[in-house]
């Protein structure tokens, strides 16, 4: 019987070199989707997916996350006192909504090195990988975690999440190529690190979420450093391909990348008209504009 995906791993230890001069004291993953940090959003897509138990990657300059997650007992004695039910509410669910725990990163050296740093914490159990800059969004009931988590529980193997993107962007992102096997699920048979436009297997992107075996650690382990000098995912699970299934799912949905500054602003217009607080005059402000 295969194991059932219990754990999450959200690495958020990068610099965020594109939201300097912000960046320096704020990590991206903390820049607000209207009220919201970005890693919120993130953990909550976990949480909604049935995993309660959360590994995040930060470093030095990314302890703001660790606060976030962290009880606030002043602040919510202060919140108590002024009948703020509704806010208080809100920071009561943010930490319980999940058990969090933190491993420092202590250099970068790729999303690969990242994900080695949970290899105790994870142990022989398959595990979704969340990147901690990047909301997705299903058109589904089921999030696109538990999409992957549902592929791999039934499969084996790993499971990415897929996008199509235009040919011309395809080197900046991780392409598998394979067969469909049902609609929208492809067993895949090659997985290339940004590859240029004509060496392409296809224009299918991982699109930042993951459920993988934990015998990637070992291929983690085995694998030389690659573009940039850094441990790429993407090499050790084109690896790991040759002794279990990987599959790529393509997802009806949204990817909201906050690594540049025109996507995280694009993301909090999408997010504001999602609020019935603000939609109706983010609408009309919008019209303004055109």
């Amino acid at each position: 019987m295969r194991k059932p995906v219990r754990k999450a791993v959200i690495p958020a230890a990068g610099y965020g070199t594109r939201f300097l001069p912000i960046s320096k004291a704020v990590p991206k993953e903390m820049l607000p989707l209207v009220d919201k940090p970005v890693i919120q959003y993130v953990v909550e897509e976990a949480v909604a997916s049935g995993i309660t138990d959360i590994l995040m990657i930060i470093s030095r300059s990314k302890r703001a996350i660790e606060e976030h997650f962290h009880p606030a007992f002043d602040l919510e004695a202060e919140l108590t006192t002024k009948g703020r039910g509704e806010e208080l509410e809100a920071l009561r669910t943010l930490q319980s909504m999940a058990r969090i725990h933190f491993v420092w990163q202590p250099k970068m050296g790729g999303l690969g090195d990242a994900i080695l740093y949970a290899r105790d914490h994870v142990g022989d159990e398959p595990f979704a990988v969340l990147l901690g800059d990047t909301v997705v969004n299903s058109n589904t009931d089921k999030p696109v975690t538990r999409q992957l988590a549902d592929v791999v529980e039934k499969h084996g193997g790993s499971a990415v999440a897929l996008q199509q993107v235009p040919p011309e962007k395809v080197s900046r992102y991780g392409i598998l190529g394979g067969q469909e096997i049902e609609p929208g699920l492809i067993r895949a048979n090659t997985f290339v690190e940004k590859p240029k436009a004509e060496e392409a297997p296809s224009n299918l992107a991982v699109s930042a979420r993951y459920v993988l075996s934990p015998g990637i650690f070992e291929h983690l382990l085995k694998t030389p450093p690659g573009k940039g000098g850094e441990l790429q995912l993407t090499d050790a699970m084109a690896s790991l391909m040759a002794e279990e299934t990987l599959h790529g799912l393509r997802y009806d949905g949204a990817r909201h990348d906050i690594g540049n500054k025109l996507d995280f602003i694009k993301a909090n217009i999408h997010f504001g008209l999602q609020r019935g607080d603000i939609a109706p005059a983010l609408k009309e402000y919008l019209k303004t504009l055109v």
